[in-house]
């Protein structure tokens, strides 16, 4: 477990989880192993058929000089697109919304959990 978004499960009524991987680059990659990542105040958009996390802050790596990026810059979450289009027309008709659960590590990747809340 690299972030954990308490708050969610305590302002929301979670109806159901998804899991979804993250484009990220390799120092940012460095600084989740380090710990160094904060999902409180982000939250997910659907825009153009993909998945967006905003407000998500990733520390810039220590050793990274100019290949750091923005700390909290828009990151693009990888889905199926039959998933995207279920949460999508979830979203638009029944007045959910997409709130990142929990950032974390399986096997070698780094994963988020969504939650249609």
């Amino acid at each position: 477990m690299i972030a954990n978004n308490k708050k969610a499960y305590h302002d929301y009524f979670i109806e159901d989880k998804y899991e979804a991987g993250i484009s990220l680059a390799g120092t940012e990659v460095k600084s989740l192993r380090m710990g160094k990542c904060s999902i409180k105040e982000s939250f997910i958009r659907i825009e153009r058929d993909e998945v967006f996390i905003y407000g998500m802050h990733i520390s810039p790596y220590e050793n990274g000089n100019i290949f750091n990026r923005d700390p909290v810059r828009v990151r693009r979450l990888l889905m199926h697109k039959r998933e995207i289009m279920r949460l999508f027309g979830l979203v638009k008709q029944d007045g959910y919304s997409l709130i990142p659960l929990s950032v974390y590590f399986k096997n070698s990747l780094i994963k988020v959990q969504v939650g249609l809340c």
